[in-house]
Order: C-alpha cells, then structure tokens, then sequence
C-alpha cells in the first residue's frame, strides 16, 4: 500500500512538472497572427472575457480561456487598459497580456502647426485616422462649450506642439489638450512679462503675437517685427498688416491680395482700422508669444518682406518705400 502511495505520489509530481513545462512552453511560444502588424481595439469597459475574444477575434491564435486565466492568476483581470494595440510577429502569450495590462497601445501623432488658423485644425483633424470625429456636426461656439471655455471665438486659442492620440480617442479631447496647454503657457509666459509692455491682458498677448506669427517666421526678426507693432501703436498709427486683411476676407481671398482688399473694411482690417484686430488670427508658438511680452527697445516703424522669408526693417517712410522698391516693385517688373 505504501510503495502504491509513493508510485502515484511521484506520479503526481512527474505530472505536475510535465504541466508546468507544457504551459511555460506554450506561454513563450511565439503566438501566430492572421498578419504582421496586427491592430486590435479593446474598448474602455471590457471585461477580460471579452478582451480576450476580442484578440482572437482580430487575429490572435490563443486560447481566449488561457488567456483568461492567466490574467486572473496574475490578479490582472481588472488591469486591462483600452486603447490600439499593434501586435507584431514573434509576441508571446505573457507579452501580450503585459501589453494590455501596461497600456502600451499604439498612438498616432497630430502636429498643431504655428500659424495654422482655426479653420485649418478643424480640417487636419478630419483627416486623421482613427480619430473619433466629436466636432463634425459642432459649431466652432458649440466646440468652445464643449472645452469649458467662455471665450467668444476660438482662434488662437490652442498651443502649436506635438500631440499624440489612441485610436478611438476623441478630437474634443485632443483639443482639450491643446486648449489647456495653451493657457497655460499663456499665464505663465504673462506673470513674467516686461512690465512696460502696452498690453492690457493675455488674450490681447495672444492677438499680437498671432500677428507676429503670421508676419514671420524667422527666429531674428520675430523680435523687431513686435517692436515695429508696438512703435507703431505708441504712435497712433495703423498696423498696417496684410496678414490680418486675407484673414477678414476669410474664403473670399482669391490667393493674391488686391489694393481693393486693402480698402475694403472688415473688422480685421489693420489698414482702415487703428489698434489690435478683435481676436487672434493665427495659432501663435511659443517664441511669437516670448516676443511680444519681452520686445526690445528699437526705433523701426517699417518692415517690408526681401523675398527669402526674412524682412528688411526701416525707421522712416523714405527708407521703406526705399525698400519697397528694392524688394517688392524690382521683383514684380515695375
């Protein structure tokens, strides 16, 4: 009876072992896919048995049950996080769950460019993929109450970086995003800003640097072209930028700005109208927004483009239509 005991005692263990040494090889083995790479969504809410049909269901072959039970033993069953996961060739069974349970779902980037109006985000937005289009059937007033915020006109609004998302995620969200990031380096970029700057408040900040935005993108000039604003200001004079006039005719801009436009009044027009245009233009960066709260002290009133991307700056009106001649009437034959 004892040698029996001891015969399936040793049994046991010997089955216990070939178990063990089954399962850890059937755990490493590389798991096969329908295809390299394979994307699956695990929607937020999932519970692991419906997690685990779902893998199988795009293209994993395992066992949904094993790989049920390896989440329970592992005390991971509630730990699943939603998202886009991208599966590739030679992923183990123990991978895979690691994947799910560290949340380390496949993402997507979506670059806010400087100078890109609000109408251009919400076209970009709509080509991206997998993205959850929330804002399609929004007014650009319903979007703003979408993000808390009580701001009349969304330009400018939202801080030009890179933005990644998950498959599935919303647009408003990724707005959100860019909209809380933008105020607050505004608040920041404000508490610290030169004192004897004429601005009354940040969203007036955001205006002007909106301008400068458009006005330039050469790291050299950005400062003086706020100087140039700001000199003008102090003296009474218009702004006189073409930027804010293709942005008042919206749509109806034909591509080739016309002395017509030029005159004709729009509340965007810094040619018939004195002072800063009612809201921002453009998505201003970070160094458009540096420039305008810490302009340096310069006795420029005029700026003309050379062409090449930079500007030729001048004190009085002589020396600009001076330039005026040298890079803009030469280049067009006159």
């Amino acid at each position: 009876m004892r040698s029996l005991l001891s015969r399936l005692f040793f049994l046991s263990v010997a089955l216990i072992v070939v178990v063990a040494v089954a399962l850890a090889w059937v755990l490493q083995t590389p798991l096969k896919l329908s295809h390299s790479p394979l994307d699956v969504e695990i929607s937020a809410g999932s519970s692991m048995r419906q997690v685990a049909r779902t893998v199988v269901a795009a293209g994993v072959d395992i066992n949904p049950w094993l790989l049920e039970a390896m989440a329970r033993v592992a005390g991971h069953q509630h730990k699943v996080k939603a998202g886009s996961y991208e599966f590739v060739e030679g992923l183990t069974a123990i991978e895979l769950l690691n994947k799910l349970v560290r949340g380390d779902a496949s993402q997507s980037e979506f670059v806010l460019v400087e100078g890109w109006n609000f109408r251009r985000v919400r076209a970009e937005l709509a080509k991206l993929p997998g993205l959850k289009l929330e804002s399609a059937e929004l007014s650009d007033a319903g979007i703003l109450e979408r993000l808390g915020s009580d701001a009349a006109h969304p330009e400018g609004l939202f801080l030009p970086d890179t933005y990644f998302y998950t498959r599935g995620s919303s647009d408003i969200a990724l707005l959100a995003r860019a909209y809380r990031a933008m105020q607050n380096k505004l608040a920041r970029a404000w508490a610290v800003r030169d004192p004897s700057v004429p601005l009354a408040s940040p969203y007036e900040a955001l205006i002007m640097a909106s301008l400068v935005e458009k006005e330039t993108g050469i790291e050299a000039d950005r400062m003086r072209v706020a100087s140039v604003f700001f000199n003008r200001l102090a003296r009474g004079m218009s702004l006189q930028t073409d930027p804010t006039v293709i942005y008042g005719l919206g749509e109806n801009f034909s591509g080739n700005l016309r002395k017509a436009d030029l005159l004709a009044d729009t509340p965007y027009n810094t040619y018939t109208r004195s002072g800063l245009p009612p809201t921002p233009i453009a998505m201003p960066g970070a160094a458009s927004i540096n420039a305008v709260l810490h302009p340096p002290q310069t006795d420029l009133y005029f700026f003309v483009s050379r062409g090449d991307g930079s500007s030729e700056f001048s004190r009085t009106l002589d020396e600009h239509n001076r330039a005026v001649a040298r890079y803009v009437l030469k280049k067009k034959g006159q």
